[in-house]
């Protein structure tokens, strides 16, 4: 206990709960599971400063910015930089024992050429795999997702029952799904729904 102004207050520790409750689920041929380990942070990149903030992320970062719609990971695979767009890019690191990590650790590394915004609390993220991903994520996924067409390495927006997606294409049968967390159990509902209707 703490004394504060004549008065005993309890010391309190909070600690940020995974949006899904730390879902996995095998369903034998596919496997779902909530990413809980990984902080995102936003990267706008500043107009007419294009060329200083490519510099400094390869810097910091160790990694050449990949080109829109793909995705390009580092040699450990502790960090996933994912090109949205032109200017903007989502990076994915491993969360710090503080529930930290993409924003606090990388601002200032960045030193102002490049914008970043904490991310971690606005996406739920899961991975899908297995034999049998495609054929469940076919069903809600209006973009051509076969390998011809969307490869490993590659990403898109898109949505998935009305709810606004990011796919990643992992490798040839795991996808990271993210999708906004505020409604994360609907969107838990759409991905189990479309699994059981093709098993």
């Amino acid at each position: 206990m703490i004394q504060r102004e004549g008065c005993n207050v309890a010391e309190f520790s909070l600690k940020a709960d995974a949006f899904l409750g730390g879902f996995h689920k095998d369903y034998g041929t596919v496997v779902v599971t909530e990413v809980t380990d990984r902080a995102i942070a936003s990267f706008a990149l500043p107009l007419g400063g294009e060329a200083q903030a490519e510099k400094t992320i390869k810097s910091v970062l160790k990694l050449d910015l990949p080109s829109v719609g793909t995705a390009a990971q580092s040699e450990d695979g502790a960090t996933t930089l994912l090109r949205l767009g032109k200017d903007q890019l989502f990076c994915l690191m491993d969360k710090q024992p503080d529930g930290h990590g993409a924003h606090r650790a990388l601002s200032e590394k960045l030193a102002g050429t490049v914008f970043t915004t904490d991310q971690s609390d606005v996406w739920v993220s899961l991975t899908i795999r297995g034999p049998d991903s495609l054929r469940a994520l076919e069903r809600i996924c209006p973009i051509d997702l076969h390998p011809g067409s969307f490869e490993v390495g590659a990403l898109a927006r898109t949505v998935m029952e009305h709810l606004g997606t990011v796919i990643i294409r992992n490798s040839d049968d795991e996808y990271t799904l993210m999708s906004a967390s505020s409604s994360a159990k609907s969107f838990l509902h759409a991905i189990e729904t479309s699994i059981e209707n093709v098993l």
